[in-house]
């Protein structure tokens, strides 16, 4: 994995771990989604229409990827709100966290015909295994286990499919990274502007007592993904995928130092679990 590709990869997990770490202070529902999503959408205009105006109009099958970025991305979204309501958090957060990056490799290997070395896959796994016993394994809190597990495997195929997907995007059919994202912000915004203007109150409410929060994870949250996208181009998804999920040890970490979520012991044991697994991937050739 180059240098290059390893620095984009960890500054989205940095932004990725920031931009969490400010929705879980602010601990609101989808009103805060609808609110960062539609300033994401008004930050990154000017440099979604000076991209966007030095390209060739798109053809219809870059269309095609684009709406389905943005379905696959709405999609998910919806899926992890209704399983976090019905399903139990310790049990669907780790699972789709760690399915993710797992089904992102298979099918980058099926297809998008990646190739996987030894070295790639015990990284990978290392990764994968550290995050999900990082945040609770599938130890069972409350609820339905095989609801939450359904909903936490679901989710995980979501992240997967958007992954190899979105990397198809914008390394095959060379679709702006800044663009691909954008479309997803603007299809939030568009989905949960009904709820927005049902809650107006709570929406306005939300926006007076946390401004710099809001407008943290409206700057943060795009980027976070922007430069994962950016990476797609030249780095296989095989590389990406894994080393992504430093977000989660990030912001995990973060909740234990500066939100007082204690286990910190535990939390540092496996975080230089994935740490080692980040050193094998980074190091495969």
């Amino acid at each position: 994995m180059s240098i290059l590709g390893f620095a984009l990869v960890l500054t989205a997990a940095i932004c990725h771990a920031t931009w969490n770490f400010f929705v879980k202070r602010i601990n609101a529902g989808p009103e805060l989604v609808w609110l960062f999503s539609a300033l994401s959408v008004v930050i990154y205009l000017p440099l979604a229409i000076w991209i966007g105006s030095g390209i060739p109009l798109f053809d219809v099958t870059q269309m095609a990827f684009i709406a389905g970025s943005a379905a696959l991305h709405l999609g998910y979204f919806l899926l992890l709100q209704i399983g976090y309501r019905k399903g139990d958090l310790s049990l669907v957060y780790p699972t789709a966290r760690a399915t993710g990056p797992l089904l992102s490799t298979c099918f980058a290997v099926l297809f998008l015909g990646e190739r996987i070395t030894s070295q790639i896959a015990i990284g990978g796994a290392i990764i994968i295994f550290g995050v999900l016993m990082l945040t609770g394994g599938f130890r069972r809190s409350g609820g339905s286990a095989l609801l939450s597990l359904g909903f936490g495997l679901t989710a995980g195929l979501f992240i997967g499919s958007y992954t190899a997907w979105d990397a198809h995007s914008v390394s095959a059919l060379m679709i702006p990274p800044l663009l691909l994202d954008y479309a997803s912000s603007v299809g939030r915004t568009v989905l949960l502007a009904p709820l927005a203007v049902r809650r107006h109150a709570l929406v306005q409410n939300i926006w007076q007592q946390h401004k710099f929060g809001v407008l943290a994870i409206a700057v943060f949250n795009p980027l976070a993904y922007i430069l994962v996208l950016i990476a797609l181009t030249f780095t296989p998804v095989v590389f990406v995928a894994p080393i992504r999920e430093l977000s989660v040890l990030l912001t995990v970490l973060m909740g234990s130092l500066l939100l007082g979520e204690g286990q910190l012991k535990h939390r540092l044991f496996w975080a230089s679990v994935i740490l080692a697994g980040v050193v094998v991937l980074a190091l495969a050739a």
